[in-house]
């Protein structure tokens, strides 16, 4: 018994990841080595892959657990097993691990083909298809459950872009209503109108960023043209008054305030010889003028 596992990350609610999972009769759209996977009823389905060589099974459903877990075991065809068990890693992230079991054919092809490493070959296609699985759920609407509504189905490295599915498959997906040429074409024309309006989108995105750069230069500018003339006037400011200072100190003082000046009280303007002329006079008469025609004695001396 011959085991493979592979892990993604795929960045989607786990339940949309479940759903999209368990169309796998949609496996040969994005996925390279499945060339078919038809169904006989709701648990019983015919899978065809190849890896080196071509192999073909039927398989039944066991151990499924809605957004939790899905299985299969083989009853015809290539002896093999698996699970795939999903983890929610988060409300938009799931962790999604696949489990595969199988018994090498028997003879000498299947011996020598493990021998020379189809088996590792096996886990490194399986992983780049469940990277593939990823990117389809990726690139659905947020919520969708038909693979249909992702934009990478079809993809190059797919088995059916490439022409390698069976014709029982290319049957039934004939049949499929979301596979009529009419159902193609629109969903063609819909891609490409979302692929406009993206593209629309991201230059309107654009040009607001262009813009707002834009706005922000000249705010920077403007700020820095207030700046410079503030500089300039505290400049001229500081220019005035170091002038100033030159000239007080360059200039006579005013005789009108100089300490001679105070010392005769505040000049000969106000002196007392200008207020009261007769103030030498005695006491009580010094302060009163004399009337006109009224001799004053002469103060006597003791």
């Amino acid at each position: 018994m011959t085991e493979h596992s592979a892990s993604v990350t795929v960045n989607a609610p786990v339940h949309q990841v479940y759903e999209l999972f368990t169309h796998f009769n949609d496996f040969p759209k994005f996925m390279s080595f499945v060339q078919e996977v038809t169904y006989y009823d709701d648990e019983r389905s015919h899978w065809v892959v190849r890896v080196g060589r071509t192999y073909k099974w039927d398989a039944v459903n066991v151990d499924w657990i809605p957004d939790q877990q899905v299985g299969w075991h083989s009853f015809h065809g290539l002896n093999n097993s698996g699970k795939v068990k999903f983890r929610a890693l988060g409300p938009e992230r799931t962790d999604v691990d696949v489990y595969i079991q199988y018994v090498p054919p028997s003879g000498a092809f299947g011996q020598l083909g493990e021998a020379f490493g189809i088996g590792s070959y096996f886990t490194a296609v399986l992983q780049r298809d469940l990277q593939n699985f990823a990117r389809m759920v990726e690139d659905a609407p947020a919520g969708s459950l038909d693979p249909m509504s992702s934009h990478y189905l079809f993809h190059d490295e797919s088995a059916a872009s490439k022409g390698f599915v069976t014709p029982k498959q290319q049957e039934a997906m004939s049949r499929d209503p979301m596979m009529t040429p009419e159902a193609l074409t629109e969903r063609q024309t819909r891609i490409e109108r979302e692929a406009q309006e993206r593209q629309q989108q991201e230059t309107e995105l654009l040009e607001m960023k262009r813009q707002k750069l834009e706005r922000e230069r000249q705010l920077v500018a403007e700020q820095r043209q207030i700046l410079a003339r503030e500089a300039e006037k505290r400049r001229k400011e500081e220019r005035e008054h170091e002038e100033a200072l030159r000239r007080s100190v360059t200039l006579p003082p005013d005789p009108r305030y100089t300490y001679a000046a105070r010392a005769r009280g505040l000049g000969d303007r106000d002196g007392l010889r200008v207020r009261i002329p007769n103030f030498a006079q005695v006491s009580m008469t010094s302060r009163r003028p004399a009337k006109p025609g009224v001799s004053v004695p002469p103060r006597s001396t003791p």
